[in-house]
């Protein structure tokens, strides 16, 4: 009797047992399987170390589920693919499918090189609902705009959670194989706890306790009221198949506003998918004229930006809660974003290239067509008049500045939602904190003219 050939899951984007279609594949193929992890300096070299501490961690608990047999290697995937798969005789390679640019051009290569070695190329599922590039408008196009993508979206539907864990095959012991890396030092950055265990707490808590509140509180970084679970689903320490299978049926507010976030997750994917080149370059063609600030002077109010120093407060929380955690709030995401782009002028891709060295949540199609989305080049059909008024977000969204304070120390004495407005104080400026380094009412003046100016081409 002929054993049964193994075969390879190489773990990407997927970095868990549950609800795991590629695994769910390969034991229907065999019950001896190899679990693969490539270390690649094509994905790592641009990541910050937030990013790479947290992947660190969640190949930890990837390894400890599997019983210490996760086979981790390092260089060209086309390569290493190739030899792991070959070292244990393996019939087949399976994968998560990858969406990405650069995934889909990796995975074209590792796939030619196994056919020359007669292993077969199999990919299961993707880290989405709704793998990108399956909803399309009757005429096969591509949506461009979200609403219509969301109601199609919707009616499509997606599979129920696969059920999968590490008992389902039996792993093969990896043989060779390299040390999960020492994690580089984050200082005194706090980062969530990584892995699959780790995301189905956090979402099971959130689930049984928040849910409700969501759509009221969302908005609100001075609150308890999102979900935290990005960066495991840019991880895929769970899939989002798991969270909206759990949502089905919940027709409150909280539910159908945190499904309606899932779909710009995928939307997003989508739209790079179809046009893989505004990872780098502008959705609406006609922003390549815009005008922008590029000089020595931007890149020293880029820095300020950066460092949050801008004397903009709601604008310096946000980019010191990024220093200090990984992580930042989306509402203000948005409002930092909008102050580089439209108050200081300068390129959106500085601040997205910024946001992907610290976020642990970074993900290229979310990050990169999001600040297309606030600097008015990406998808939306009437970006011209969004300028984020930075004092008038904080006092709306932060209202008693409670989220300042947590994270700007030099105004933890100014009370209420006085500390959005420090320059007006009867006392003064508080000690240490910047003036605000330009006037908005005026920059944003200069931001209308520059979208007028290329409004016609």
């Amino acid at each position: 009797m002929t054993k049964e050939a193994p075969v390879v899951l190489w773990f990407r984007r997927d970095l868990r047992l549950g609800d795991h279609a590629a695994l769910l594949a390969a034991s229907k193929r065999s019950k001896h399987v190899l679990a693969l992890y490539v270390l690649d300096d094509a994905l790592l070299a641009p990541a910050g170390n937030p990013r790479i501490a947290f992947l660190h961690g969640c190949l930890r608990a990837l390894d400890e589920q599997l019983g210490g047999r996760l086979k981790l290697v390092k260089g060209e995937p086309a390569e290493e693919v190739v030899k792991a798969a070959r070292a244990v005789g393996a019939a087949a390679v399976y994968v998560t499918a990858d969406t990405g640019p650069y995934g889909r051009r990796r995975d074209g290569e590792v796939a030619k090189v196994l056919a020359e070695h007669d292993i077969a190329w199999e990919e299961a599922g993707s880290p989405y609902a709704i793998t990108p590039g399956r909803i399309t408008k009757p005429d096969g196009d591509p949506y461009r705009v979200f609403t219509p993508f969301f109601r199609a979206w919707t009616r499509h539907g997606w599979p129920r959670p696969a059920d999968t864990g590490a008992s389902i095959v039996d792993w093969v012991e990896p043989g060779k194989s390299l040390k999960i890396p020492k994690s580089p030092s984050l200082g005194e950055m706090e980062l969530p706890e990584p892995g699959e265990q780790a995301a189905l707490d956090v979402w099971r808590e959130f689930h049984e306790s928040a849910v409700a509140g969501y759509s009221a509180g969302r908005d609100r970084p001075d609150k308890p009221a999102t979900t935290k679970i990005s960066p495991y689903l840019r991880w895929g320490c769970i899939h989002p198949r798991t969270l909206l299978a759990d949502l089905a049926g919940d027709e409150s507010e909280g539910a159908a506003a945190l499904r309606g976030e899932f779909a710009w997750r995928e939307f997003h994917a989508d739209v790079l998918w179809n046009r893989p080149e505004t990872a780098r370059q502008n959705y609406d063609e006609r922003f390549d004229a815009m005008q922008h600030e590029t000089g020595a002077a931007a890149r020293a109010a880029f820095g300020q930006w950066c460092e949050g120093r801008t004397g903009y407060p709601i604008v310096d929380a946000g980019m010191r809660q990024l220093l200090a955690e990984g992580w930042m709030h989306n509402r203000v995401r948005m409002v930092v974003a909008s102050f580089l782009v439209k108050d200081l002028h300068i390129p959106w891709w500085w601040g997205a290239r910024h946001f992907m060295q610290y976020l642990v949540d970074g993900d290229l199609a979310s990050n990169q067509l999001n600040w297309q989305w606030v600097a008015g080049s990406g998808t939306d059909a009437a970006p011209y008049f969004r300028v984020f008024n930075p004092t008038t977000q904080g006092e709306k969204f932060d209202p008693n500045g409670d989220y300042v304070r947590k994270y700007v120390p030099e105004l933890r004495e100014v009370p209420g939602k006085a500390v959005h407005q420090p320059w007006k104080l009867n006392a003064g400026q508080p000690e240490g904190y910047p003036e605000p380094m330009v006037d908005h009412a005026h920059e944003r003046q200069v931001a209308l003219r520059r979208y007028e100016d290329i409004k016609g081409q």
